[in-house]
Order: C-alpha cells, then sequence, then structure tokens
C-alpha cells in the first residue's frame, strides 16, 4: 500500500534550493544488528504509537512512517515474505486507541500463526495489553516496567461551576435528542440519567470485547487480574499478564536464537528504512491518483468547513470534497476505503460530505472503515458507505443534534464593560434579540430560542433521512438508534449501522471484492489537496506529543478536551448547529 500525497505545482527552482538544502530532520534509530548473510527478524516498533495520519514537515517529510495504514501495509508484507523467521513488537510507553488496539491484536494473531510474535513494552496500559495478549506468542516488559491493567472506564467532564458561579457565562444550548446531552457539560455537575445510561450501555459493550480478548489470549492469567492493577512488572508476571522481564534489546536477541536468525530488520516505525525525499520527488512528478485500483482515503479529526478544526488538521469539508472528485472521475480507482475516526463537527459540513460520497458510491464501492470512533458527524458521513466495516471496540452513534453559544455579557457587565443592541428596526420588542443573535455578549431570549430549536429540529429530520438513504433503512428504524445513543461495534451492527465487523484490513479485503479485483490488488494512500508550503508549520508525531504533555501539565486531562474542543470550533464562527459528541469523552 503505497502512500501519495496530492501537491500543487512549485517552480523547479524553488523545489531543487529546497531539496539540495534538505538532509531530512535525524530520526530516532532503533537498534538493528547487522549480519546481511543471515534470516532476518522483523522488529515493529509501535513506541511512538499508530495515529491514524502522521503529518510531516517540508515537502511532507516525518520523522517516521507511522501511521496505521502504513502498519497494516507492513502486516500484510510479514505473512507473505517467507524469508522472515519471526517478529518483535515494541510497544515502549505508547497509548492506542481501543479499537485500532483490537485490530492490531487481530493482525498480529495472523502473522503468529506462522512464525512467532513477540512483543516488548515499557509500560502496558489496557489497549496495549489487549495488543500483547491478542497477538503476541510471549510477552516481555522491561524491569522497572508496570502493567496499569486498571478496567475500561470513560471520563467526563463538565464546566458549570467554572462557566456559571466564577465566570458568570450565560450557557445557551439546546439539543435535538433526550440521549444527546448537549447542555450537560455546560449546565450539570454530572450526567443525567439518560446520558448515564446511554454510556453505560456502550461501556459494557466495550468491557466485553477488551476482557474477552485478554481472556482468550492469556488464558493462564489469575481470575480478574486485567482489571485488577496497576502491577509492577514482577507482580504482572506473577498474575500471568506478562512472561518475561526484560530489555528490549535482550527480548530481540533472545527471539533470534531462538528462531537461529542472523539480524533484526525494522519494518514498522523509527528506523524504518525510506528514501523519504526520493518518494516526495516521485509523487510530485506523478499524477497524484497513480495506479492502484483502490484508493485509501483518511477522514480523521473533527470535521470543519473551510479551516482546520482545533488541535489537528481534522476532516476540513473543502480539502476532502476535492479528493472524492478527483477519486469520483480517475477510471483507474475501482474502489475506495474511507477511514472515519471523528466525534463530529460543523452539520453542514457534514452533509455535504455526506454529498460527496455519495457520489463516488454511485460509481464504485466505497467501504467505510471506522476507527476509534465515528460518532455524530463522523457517523453522517460513515453512513454513505456502501458498507460500513467497524471493530467491536469502536464507538458509534451520538444521532442528533447541537446548537447554542455561551455570551459574556453578565460576566463582563460584573467588571464595569456594558454592551448595548441597536437594531435597526424600531417598535419591535424582539428585534434587538434577534440581530444579536450571534453576540458574544447577549443570551438568546425565548423567540430567539425557539426558532433555533425548530432549525436544529430540521436538520435532525435531514440526519436520519440521510442515514436512512445511506444505509437504506427506513426512518423509523433510524430513529431507534438515534437521539444521541452511543453504542460499540456489536450492538450498532445489531441495530443495522455497521455491516460488518472488523479493522482496516477486513475493510480492504470487502472493498476488493465488491469491486471484483483480486485479493492482491494495489492500495494507494490519497491525502487531502493542499499547497505544500503549508508543510512548513505542521507538527511532526512526536510535536504533538509533547504539546498533549504540555497542555496536560498546565491544565491536568486538558488535552483530553482536544477532540471534543475541535468539533464544537463551528459555534466560534457563524455556525449555531453541530452534529458532534456534545461532551468530552475519553475512554481509558
Amino acid at each position: 500500500m503505497r502512500m501519495l500525497s496530492i501537491m500543487k505545482t512549485c517552480a523547479a527552482s524553488v523545489l531543487a534550493a529546497a531539496v539540495m538544502g534538505c538532509e531530512g530532520r535525524p530520526r530516532a534509530q532503533t537498534e538493528v544488528v547487522v549480519a546481511r548473510g543471515k534470516a532476518p527478524i522483523a522488529i515493529l516498533d509501535l513506541s511512538e504509537g499508530v495515529p491514524e495520519i502522521v503529518t510531516g514537515g517540508l515537502l511532507g517529510l516525518s520523522g517516521s512512517h507511522s501511521s496505521f495504514d502504513e502498519f497494516v501495509r507492513s502486516s500484510e508484507r510479514l505473512l507473505a515474505d517467507r524469508r522472515v523467521r519471526g517478529v518483535v513488537v515494541r510497544i515502549g510507553s505508547s497509548h492506542i486507541g481501543l479499537a485500532r488496539a483490537t485490530e492490531i491484536g487481530a493482525l498480529l494473531k495472523r502473522v503468529d500463526s506462522r512464525i512467532p510474535v513477540w512483543c516488548h513494552a515499557d509500560d502496558l496500559h489496557n489497549a496495549t495489553l489487549y495488543v500483547a495478549a491478542a497477538g503476541c506468542r510471549r510477552t516481555w516488559i522491561s524491569p522497572s516496567g508496570s502493567v496499569d491493567a486498571v478496567g475500561l472506564g470513560a471520563e467526563l467532564i463538565y464546566f458549570h461551576k467554572l462557566l456559571s458561579d466564577r465566570l458568570g457565562l450565560d450557557v445557551n444550548f439546546l439539543q435535538v435528542g433526550k440521549y444527546k446531552g448537549a447542555e450537560e457539560p455546560f449546565t450539570r455537575d454530572g450526567p443525567s440519567p439518560e446520558a448515564r445510561a446511554s454510556l453505560e450501555t456502550m461501556l459494557s459493550a466495550l468491557h466485553s470485547a477488551w476482557t474477552g480478548g485478554i481472556v482468550r489470549g492469556r488464558p493462564n492469567a489469575t481470575d480478574g487480574s486485567a482489571e485488577d492493577g496497576p502491577y509492577a512488572a514482577r507482580r504482572a508476571r506473577d498474575v500471568g499478564l506478562v512472561d518475561e522481564l526484560g530489555y528490549f534489546d535482550q527480548a530481540r536477541d533472545a527471539l533470534e536464537r531462538e528462531v537461529g536468525a542472523g539480524r533484526a530488520d525494522v519494518w514498522f516505525g523509527p528506523g524504518e528504512s525510506r528514501d523519504e525525499i526520493g518518494d516526495v520527488l516521485r509523487d510530485m512528478a506523478a499524477d497524484w491518483f497513480g495506479e492502484a485500483p483502490v484508493a485509501l482515503i483518511r477522514a480523521v479529526g473533527a470535521i470543519s468547513l473551510d479551516s482546520p478544526a482545533f488541535g489537528d488538521g481534522g476532516i476540513v469539508e473543502r480539502r476532502l470534497t476535492r479528493t472524492l472528485a478527483h477519486i469520483e472521475k480517475d477510471d483507474h480507482v475501482k474502489a475506495v476505503v474511507l477511514r472515519v475516526d471523528s466525534p463530529g463537527g460543523s452539520a453542514l459540513a457534514s452533509d455535504l460530505l455526506w454529498h460527496a460520497i455519495m457520489r463516488v458510491r454511485a460509481r464504485k464501492p466505497v467501504v467505510v472503515s471506522v476507527g476509534d470512533m465515528a460518532a455524530s458527524g463522523g457517523y453522517f458521513i460513515a453512513s454513505a458507505g456502501s458498507m460500513v466495516v467497524a471493530d467491536e471496540a469502536s464507538i458509534l452513534g451520538s444521532i442528533g443534534v447541537v446548537g447554542g453559544k455561551i455570551s459574556a455579557g453578565r460576566a463582563l457587565e460584573g467588571l464595569g464593560v456594558h454592551g448595548e443592541t441597536l437594531p435597526a428596526k424600531l417598535g419591535d420588542d424582539h428585534a434587538s434579540s434577534r440581530v444579536a443573535f450571534e453576540s458574544p455578549l447577549v443570551a438568546w431570549d425565548e423567540a430567539t430560542r425557539t426558532r433555533l430549536l425548530a432549525t436544529m429540529e430540521d436538520i435532525y429530520d435531514l440526519f436520519l433521512r440521510r442515514i436512512a438513504e445511506g444505509r437504506s433503512l427506513s426512518v423509523d428504524r433510524v430513529a431507534q438508534s438515534a437521539e444521541g445513543k452511543l453504542f460499540g461495534g456489536v450492538e450498532a451492527k445489531e441495530r443495522g449501522l455497521v455491516d460488518e465487523l472488523g479493522g482496516l484490513s477486513e475493510a480492504i479485503v470487502r472493498a476488493r471484492a465488491l469491486a471484483g479485483l483480486p485479493s492482491d490488488a494495489e492500495v494507494e494512500t490519497a491525502e487531502s489537496s493542499i499547497d505544500w508550503l503549508q508543510s512548513f508549520g505542521e507538527a511532526d508525531s512526536q510535536s504533538r506529543v509533547a504539546t498533549s504533555r504540555l497542555v496536560d501539565a498546565l491544565v491536568p486531562g486538558g488535552s483530553d478536551l482536544i477532540p471534543f474542543v475541535g468539533s464544537i470550533m463551528p459555534f466560534a464562527g457563524s455556525e449555531r448547529t453541530v452534529c458532534a459528541v456534545p461532551f468530552a469523552l475519553t475512554l481509558r
């Protein structure tokens, strides 16, 4: 599976100067034993995580090719390469989304059916413990490491006391769907009974998937040990969650001796051998869509109309629609896999993207692969797929609409700042409130709230109709799964929101089959069209990790707010209605 970036043409002299002056930034190297005359083992290095997208710097160069689709490709290559005698998965202390963890575990298990797969970790958390248990024949942990197996849970963050009691802000939020919980983070200090019931049902389904995988992978572990941590390394071994204590190089050398290998080659992650500048030059010289019959498009992050959402590039409607239009017209592309991982965002952008996906679907199969989440606007766009494939640990649903604003007039009055609205239409008691509809100073009156609620109800009805059309269901059946309810993958499939359970690799298999392509038909990753000069300002994965840590240092748990804040950023512009998960939800 190759990655092709869409880049605008730049002057040859500028390109030559940039390439001649760029040696690439140094990257962390995984130690590799070189003895080229002997068979190798493979190293899959997950220590920097496995994000859906890794952004780059100058000319799109990144410190490593560590995106999730690259991992899927690497595992498929390992299944086919008969020279490799074993695999070491280096987990480090990385955190991985639960849905991706279940697919990684399944992919490693397939590889382990042919050659031994061992895992090494410095620390294990809930999701990475699943990876090791489900996918690795033997698991090592650093002697000073720990296994933080404490069970799954969701953290919800509420701002009521801060916004209302301390800052004196007026909260103006409405919702359509009694389970949506739109106002709750701003008007309550905890979940309503309806929101709690929806979340607990979803968490129960994810818990069953998580514990089932660990129990199957570690049948000799002490009952309940997966939820009774944290454990020091030695204690984790005693309860059967890991097998050996040692450092990464010791685990690697032990596997080499066991399988009779003479070297270790990095197949994924830091240290993987790549001719990055050559790849970029070839991509810029080639027609962007290449020759591969299957195109992989990644839709990750909060959904916005025409500017990056808070925290990352997100799903920008203008860019993704342009990519979809190219794919629609490209006769070389016979099928599309759309990878969706999103909490939603702009209602308008979601509908525009739904339409663009449906246009592509009319000409060729579009198989949607759900990552950790396709909720609200994320599910809006996912429902346009010819087929939806989701992991059992994916979070889906939250079909509903949120609308509102926060006004600061009362708080500013307390500081001695007064605002006055003067309507042009005299003699109308409500004119002042209407013209201040988007004002950051004035709270809505009841007439304005009534008008907005009617608008939201219309969008909600459209949302239901779009899903019904995309999924070939009746509106009444969709409505039974709406009103903001959240589901795990298994229940979503039972309700008709999902066609098959599986991950990205399964979606690729389905796309090839629907298009009548060979089982090994090539896949290329198509990126959204942006000016390559924008990459000067983009952060790589290490910078994102550093930024998240800085945010957490300033505001404990603050990085957990980034997806939520991104999804409601349309409120900062002119939009007053969004299809977004209406609270900061962090699964641990």
